[in-house]
């Protein structure tokens, strides 16, 4: 996906390589973060829709809110940083925070998860809890089992080092032992989970050795707890099998069971020879010992035994939301995209007097 195109604008000479690290240097945008045609609206499009997808789940307009073409979880504040220009996560988990006292995110990309991680370090507002390939120089080279917060935020970063080959059996165990017993301490108000592909057998950067299956186990188990939830999706190289997970993904957050056999469609020929959905994992060693996993457990659950029980918190004032507007999105032409022009009229200034149900004129003569 994102991460797709930035392979193919790398495909330069080491002379253009050099020269494109030097001018965007200064721009925090390094190697890994190239320029292309339109990046700030691709930008805009991904980062908005997890934004529209975190105030829907505020508005209660849905239970479940997805964004497959958000979760850049490694962008920062003040830097691009793999194939991530701006960390949409962090913008919806700010606007979940409006409504909820408490946020649970949760990464099962191969990468982990360090721009969500650092933007929440230092509070206990939002839990972060990232299952990724660590060691060995895997980038980004962050999210030690050691590295659990500071200051208020102290034990609400977790963070699961695994090694390569990890198989469903052993991540799946892993994943619902810990999920449980955190969503048990923690009781957050709402959910993000960002569902990175690259986890997946046969991905280009990956190490892992997920099958399709035992991805979307993860994602099933989260939806039980009937929590609100916003979806994303993250890395994944072997774009084939990126959307195959997605589409599986999809359907079991719509609990709805898709058929094996791809029905034929524009893009049919990237899924050949099988034209399958599912995807089988490979014959691998699995480097993570049981005992290895088990030492990871035990670490995690003394961390989870040293927080407060559902950490309360003050609520300050509700920023304003965005301007919901008042026609039904669900009966336009999807096919049809408003023009920002007209999305321009639709935004309503704090300083501008106009006449309707919000007319900001009161017949007591205040403003």
């Amino acid at each position: 996906m994102y991460g797709c195109q930035g392979f193919s604008l790398l495909q330069t000479t080491l002379p253009d390589f050099a020269n494109f690290t030097m001018k965007n240097m200064p721009f925090n945008l390094g190697e890994d973060c190239p320029v292309f045609d339109n990046l700030f609206e691709f930008c805009q499009i991904y980062a908005g829709g997890t934004l529209d997808a975190a105030r829907r789940l505020n508005h209660k307009s849905c239970d479940i809110a997805i964004n497959w073409a958000g979760g850049l979880h490694h962008a920062k504040k003040c830097e691009a940083s793999g194939f991530c220009y701006i960390n949409d996560l962090v913008l919806g988990i700010l606007e979940l925070l409006k409504y909820h006292a408490r946020v649970l995110y949760i990464d099962i990309d191969v990468h982990h998860g360090d721009g969500v991680e650092e933007a929440f370090y230092f509070t206990d507002r939002v839990m972060t809890v990232s299952f990724h390939k660590y060691g060995d120089l895997f980038f980004p080279g962050t999210g030690d089992i050691k590295d659990i917060g500071e200051r208020e935020g102290k034990y609400y970063a977790i963070n699961i080092p695994l090694k390569d080959g990890i198989d469903d059996t052993s991540f799946t165990r892993l994943f619902k032992t810990i999920i449980a017993k955190v969503v048990e301490t923690y009781l957050p108000g709402a959910i993000v989970l960002q569902c990175g592909a690259d986890s997946l057998a046969r991905d280009r950067l990956g190490c892992f050795n997920l099958s399709i299956e035992g991805h979307a186990e993860c994602v099933k188990f989260v939806k039980k707890f009937n929590i609100p939830l916003l979806v994303t999706g993250g890395g994944g190289y072997t774009k084939e099998n990126v959307a195959r997970c997605w589409a599986v993904e999809t359907g079991v957050l719509l609990d709805t069971e898709l058929p094996n056999e791809i029905p034929n469609n524009d893009y049919i020929e990237y899924f050949a020879p099988d034209y399958t959905l599912k995807v089988a994992n490979l014959n691998m060693d699995n480097l993570n010992s049981k005992t290895y996993l088990s030492s990871i457990k035990v670490q995690v659950m003394e961390s989870l035994r040293s927080i407060q029980h559902a950490p309360g918190v003050q609520m300050q004032e509700v920023p304003p939301d965005f301007y919901i507007p008042d026609f039904d999105e669900d009966e336009l032409d999807p096919d049809e995209r408003v023009d920002q022009h007209t999305q321009d009229k639709q935004i309503h200034r704090d300083d501008e007097y106009y006449e309707g149900d919000n007319d900001n004129d009161h017949d007591d003569g205040t403003h």
